[in-house]
């Protein structure tokens, strides 16, 4: 028999949409003639890399890659399924098979409900991470397979794997959408939901913030030899507690969001999370050690915005934090806390703070007065001067 021959094809219609962004499709070729399958991946220009065929410069290049490699093993799958039926191998019905059986597995399923969905990028890209998780507890999840024996063992998986209540909370609701998902489209029978007996635990958030003096241990910290590897995740973490980025927001700048404004250097950006306008003048924000940093990086801004998954990232943060003799527990996001705490610590505007938080509520910025005991213990000083 001959086989199909495949191969991914990135903005095969020459052509962006809205977001400056272009569909990957994988491309069947067989007897001079050609059919194309949608991934349902859509990516910027320069995140895909045209020689090697793969996805680059990507927050979640890995999963992704996976994600693709996957897809054209289920055709080569089913087409060696058909050729063992004796059926002759056509294009048309590749494709027609194809498509009925996409959903044929759990992971398959779900990878397309988030691939085909509305949800904004870094939510897409929080569901891929949960995948990703799945896929390494069990590579191989058939529907049958979500028992509520499953749901618990792979909570497990995630405690063991060193994931906090909160976040192994974060990929079970994941993990329930996609079952959910399942059950509203047939594949699942109701009857034997997973999560009926299962209940998501989460415990009351904490807003993790540093001191002055534990940044001052980060900013002091020496990253040599094996080590040295941290100094990107160090630089970056840095640049958002002066500047309160979130991680989603931090990923998605780029040269274009730095803007010189009568002489001075700003960061407009368009929160990913509440699409609302932020604008930082960067040389007023914490001595500019912002700016600082860029300087660092001149020449190669994209790469330093460029950096590793959500959970790789706080993984070496934990690193960081040893070296730095933090005794604190702190992720990427603590960078946020740690900018408005220390802005209302420094005596700003609680309005002011909002805006350069990008807050759509005042209510939102206020929980940020209430968490610094010492900011009180300065507030009674003051009174006491008077």
């Amino acid at each position: 028999m001959r086989k199909i021959s495949y191969r991914f094809v990135y903005n095969r219609k020459k052509s962006l949409n809205d977001r400056g962004t272009a569909l990957v499709q994988v491309e069947a070729y067989l007897n001079k003639k050609k059919v194309y399958f949608s991934t349902h991946v859509y990516l910027r220009p320069e995140q895909w890399d045209v020689k090697r065929k793969i996805i680059k410069d990507h927050p979640n290049q890995d999963a992704l890659n996976g994600m693709l490699n996957e897809f054209i093993i289920e055709l080569e799958k089913k087409e060696l399924s058909l050729w063992r039926q004796g059926k002759t191998i056509t294009l048309s019905l590749i494709k027609e098979e194809f498509k009925s059986n996409t959903d044929a597995s759990f992971l398959g399923f779900a990878r397309k409900e988030i691939m085909s969905s509305q949800l904004k990028d870094s939510t897409k890209r929080n569901h891929l991470t949960t995948i990703s998780l799945l896929q390494s507890f069990k590579p191989t999840i058939e529907f049958e397979d979500l028992t509520y024996n499953f749901v618990t063992d792979f909570e497990k998986f995630l405690y063991e794997s060193g994931y906090q209540t909160n976040t192994v909370a974060k990929h079970m609701k994941h993990l329930k959408s996609f079952v959910n998902a399942a059950i509203n489209k047939g594949y699942i029978d109701p009857n034997n939901y997973a999560f009926r007996r299962y209940k998501i635990k989460m415990k009351e958030g904490k807003h993790v913030f540093l001191l002055p003096e534990e940044m001052k241990k980060l900013e002091e910290v020496s990253l040599t030899g094996k080590n040295s590897c941290l100094e990107h995740t160090l630089d970056a973490f840095l640049f958002c507690c002066y500047t309160g980025l979130r991680y989603s927001d931090f990923v998605n700048l780029n040269e274009k969001n730095i803007v010189k404004m009568d002489g001075k250097l700003w960061l407009i950006f368009d929160s990913v999370k509440t699409g609302t306008e932020v604008k930082l003048p960067l040389n007023l924000l914490f001595e500019g050690k912002a700016l600082t940093l860029l300087q660092k990086y001149q020449g190669k801004w994209s790469s330093f915005f460029l950096i590793k998954n959500n959970s790789s990232v706080n993984k070496e943060l934990i690193r960081i934090g040893k070296l730095a003799k933090i005794s604190k527990h702190f992720s990427f996001h603590s960078a946020r806390h740690t900018n408005a705490t220390l802005l209302i610590y420094k005596g700003a505007n609680i309005t002011t703070v909002q805006k350069l938080l990008g807050h759509k509520n005042l209510a939102t910025t206020q929980i940020y007065g209430e968490v610094m005991g010492s900011t009180i213990i300065r507030d009674l000083k003051k009174c006491q001067k008077r």
